[in-house]
């Protein structure tokens, strides 16, 4: 309550924050942390690993993400097809941003052969996940990061936050980013552009998202790299 003799101050209306921000603090699509130095003596093996692996640069590469830029491409996506290729297609300052797995493959420095398969059948990975030492079966349909031994739990807490399509909740993974996982470990060929390509497809379907009103701003971080390409 004002003092008396003054006059009441109404209440601002807490506006959103400028529509051409940094995006800071990303929920999706994060960089990880590889400890470059070899601190964390339990996790010293799988950080070696995957900074010598075919997705450093895809969970490494750090760039700055524009709000508006995001918002504005998954407000106007879609899938067309141009010369007998499907590709997303997003209107960014009336300009065309194309996505499809060959510039994802390229932008990513992911080394996909053309005709690498997506995704991993699951007997395959299933099996994989036995010698792994899971503790549960992927026939669960989620599978969860603390049902496998560190350097595992690790790896896969590395994938759910830097490469797959969650926004929220990241101790789940569903069974084709396991079945990526498997790929990787066992080297087999595995197109993880198309992997990533079919996550972004995928949300060209959805409607009365919390974030947006429709689409979530899914691989802000890749689709920022493709603008600057």
């Amino acid at each position: 309550m004002a003092p008396k003799g003054k006059k009441r101050i109404p209440a601002t209306k807490k506006t959103d924050k400028i529509e051409d921000q940094i995006m800071s603090k990303p929920r999706r699509n994060m960089v990880a942390y590889l400890d470059p130095e070899g601190k964390i003596t339990e996790l010293k093996e799988i950080t070696l690993w995957l900074r010598e692996s075919r997705i450093k640069k895809a969970i490494t590469f750090s760039t700055p993400v524009y709000k508006s830029l995001i918002k504005e491409f998954w407000k106007s996506a879609n899938v067309i097809e141009v010369d007998g290729n499907e590709l997303i297609q997003g209107q960014v300052n009336q300009m065309n941003v194309d996505v499809s797995p060959d510039i994802l493959n390229k932008i990513l420095e992911l080394q996909d052969a053309p005709n690498a398969p997506y995704p991993v059948p699951i007997m395959c990975t299933r099996r994989c996940l036995l010698r792994m030492k899971c503790i549960r079966d992927i026939f669960s349909g989620q599978i969860n990061k603390a049902w496998f031994p560190m350097r595992y739990k690790f790896q896969l807490n590395v994938l759910i936050q830097c490469l797959s399509n969650r926004h929220a909740g990241y101790d789940m993974a569903g069974t084709d980013l396991v079945g990526f996982m498997v790929a990787l470990v066992l080297n087999k060929p595995f197109s993880i552009s198309k992997y990533i390509y079919a996550n972004m497809k995928e949300n060209l379907k959805r409607t009365g998202g919390r974030t947006t009103g429709n689409k979530l701003w899914m691989y802000p971080r890749f689709l920022q790299m493709i603008m600057i390409f």
